[in-house]
């Protein structure tokens, strides 16, 4: 018994004495096995230098004069001839419509009817009364008559004289109208320029690039030459300051010749500038249509002169009747007629503009362009309201617009070329700063930029695009990639350092910034900085604020 008491007591001991090493031995190297378990991370110091800035930003493009085409009636459309970013020329069909009446048309001639229903209804009311007079003899005499019967007939007579030179005015307002018409359609010129329009354009943006290198050429002399006089006034024997003006006057120099060369370029930019104008006015001229817009104009003036002398002779026949009318008291009922008819009149002139509007059954292109949207699609109708395409005029150009900061916007200028980002997939789009104004939505702290967009883009399309070329100094720079955002904005994730029994413990804490600047590799911020915090650039693992990290060896 006492043996095997023994042997149980060695087991026990024995077994404290392993428990007890392990945890010994776990408590020294438990911050040995945790920091294998924590993210490993890679960091650097904040830094301050000098940053040659490229502002980054996105927009999508715009119409900058933007045409609407329009139909004016009711038209259910029975298919679409173009999409979004064709090219089409004036006169191209965008819209076939269905071979029916539109709203507007069925309304006027609905209201023809109706004026002519009533012009009717005031003739018969005047018959009848004109049938039941009572005709006295005064009334005979006054107008040399022997008989109530030969009375009622010149009365006849005169209503027939009267309806006989109202068509003859209806006839010559008709060919007048056609005339009008005639007119307004025939353009003063039918040449086609778009090819010399296209290259005095061309002409126009190479004549600016000139006269800008030139402008830039200009100046990089006058500041050689600023230098240049500066050291030679402190100059005074010094052996050193000997050398920086033999080196000023070779970039003299150069910059001289360079100033010479800019101009003959410019030179020549302004020449083909100006032939391209020429071209442009001489091809213009080729498609003057005056003499047949003046034909048809003095062939409006004479059909104008016979509606002219008809109206005179219906006034005088309406005169007649009116009088005649009159002797019988009958004035309230030939008024009535009288105002019909002229409802009749404006009935007909409205029903005209419809058919006007109405005739063929396509809606071509006013202008020549690209096709930036197509509001209508098979099936649909018409708006008076809406346009049912928008084009983007040849010639016109487009813009874009993004917002940056105060601080940003003051290192740009007006004519800077912004550059395309994956620019190997735009063949001839060119992008450049036209303005800089406070943007609407943060006045105090940001600017709106906007650009004009030349080439081969469409409205609609979203271009990525960087701009400005200016260094300058900054306090803190950090790496690209330590740079994070989120909901709430861009940040950085700091090291901070906390001591406990078992040694340092190195924590993530999160920094709010502002990017300033950025190139390729680094990036200017602002925020909550004092410029010695050690920056997270790279983890192993994902890394939040709060959570404690390892610090990769150096």
């Amino acid at each position: 018994m006492n043996e095997k008491g023994s042997k149980r007591r060695e087991w026990v001991k024995t077994a404290a004495i392993i428990f007890l090493s392990v945890l010994l031995v776990l408590t020294f190297f438990s911050n040995t096995i945790m920091n294998y378990s924590l993210p490993e991370v890679a960091a650097q110091y904040v830094q301050s230098g000098t940053i040659t800035a490229k502002i980054r930003g996105t927009g999508v493009v715009e119409s900058g004069d933007p045409y609407n085409v329009m139909v004016n009636e009711t038209r259910k459309v029975a298919s679409v001839a173009v999409k979004a970013g064709d090219t089409v020329q004036k006169g191209d069909v965008l819209v076939y419509l269905e071979d029916q009446e539109s709203d507007e048309l069925k309304a006027a001639q609905d209201a023809l009817e109706t004026a002519r229903d009533n012009v009717e209804t005031a003739q018969n009311a005047y018959y009848a009364a004109l049938l039941s007079a009572d005709i006295n003899t005064e009334v005979l005499q006054s107008v040399g008559e022997s008989s109530v019967s030969g009375y009622l007939q010149r009365i006849v007579d005169a209503h027939t004289a009267v309806e006989q030179a109202q068509k003859e005015v209806d006839d010559w307002t008709q060919k007048v109208n056609a005339f009008k018409t005639q007119i307004s359609i025939t353009p003063e010129n039918d040449a086609d320029v778009s090819a010399e329009t296209k290259a005095l354009n061309e002409a126009k943006t190479a004549k600016e690039n000139a006269d800008f290198a030139l402008t830039e050429a200009q100046n990089r002399l006058k500041a050689i030459e600023s230098q240049l006089e500066y050291e030679n006034s402190v100059s005074d024997g010094n052996a050193g300051a000997a050398g920086n003006i033999d080196e000023l006057i070779r970039q003299r120099n150069q910059a001289q010749l360079a100033v010479i060369s800019a101009q003959t370029a410019a030179d020549n930019a302004n020449l083909a500038y100006e032939r391209a104008q020429t071209a442009l006015e001489n091809k213009t001229a080729t498609g003057d249509n005056a003499s047949d817009i003046a034909s048809l104009q003095n062939q409006q003036a004479k059909a104008q002169a016979e509606l002219d002398a008809a109206t005179n002779r219906l006034t005088e026949k309406t005169n007649v009747l009116g009088e005649m009318s009159q002797a019988l008291n009958l004035d309230s009922q030939y008024d009535a007629i009288v105002k019909a008819q002229e409802e009749v009149a404006k009935a007909e002139e409205e029903l005209q503009k419809q058919m006007e509007k109405s005739i063929g059954a396509v809606v071509t292109a006013d202008v020549a362009g690209t096709v930036t949207s197509i509001n209508v699609t098979a099936g649909e109708s018409t708006s008076a309201a809406n346009p049912v395409a928008v084009l983007q005029p040849e010639g016109k150009g487009f813009s874009m617009s993004f917002s940056v900061t105060n601080d940003q916007a003051s290192r740009l200028a007006v004519g800077d070329r912004a550059e395309l980002v994956n620019a190997w997939r735009y063949e001839d789009v060119e992008v450049t700063l036209s303005g800089i104004r406070p943007d609407t939505t943060d006045p105090g702290q940001k600017k709106l930029l906007t650009f004009n967009v030349t080439g081969s883009v469409t409205a609609g399309q979203t271009l990525n695009i960087s701009v400005g070329q200016k260094s300058a100094n900054y306090d803190m720079i950090v790496p690209n990639s330590a740079i994070r955002e989120d909901n709430n904005g861009k940040f950085i994730l700091i090291v901070e350092t906390k001591s406990s029994p078992l040694g340092n413990r190195y924590y993530a804490t999160r920094v709010d910034v502002e990017v300033l600047a950025s190139d390729d590799t680094q990036s200017a911020v602002s925020g909550g900085l004092y410029g010695s915090e050690f920056v997270i650039t790279t983890s192993t693992a994902p890394v939040e604020a709060g959570q404690l990290v390892r610090l990769a060896d150096s």
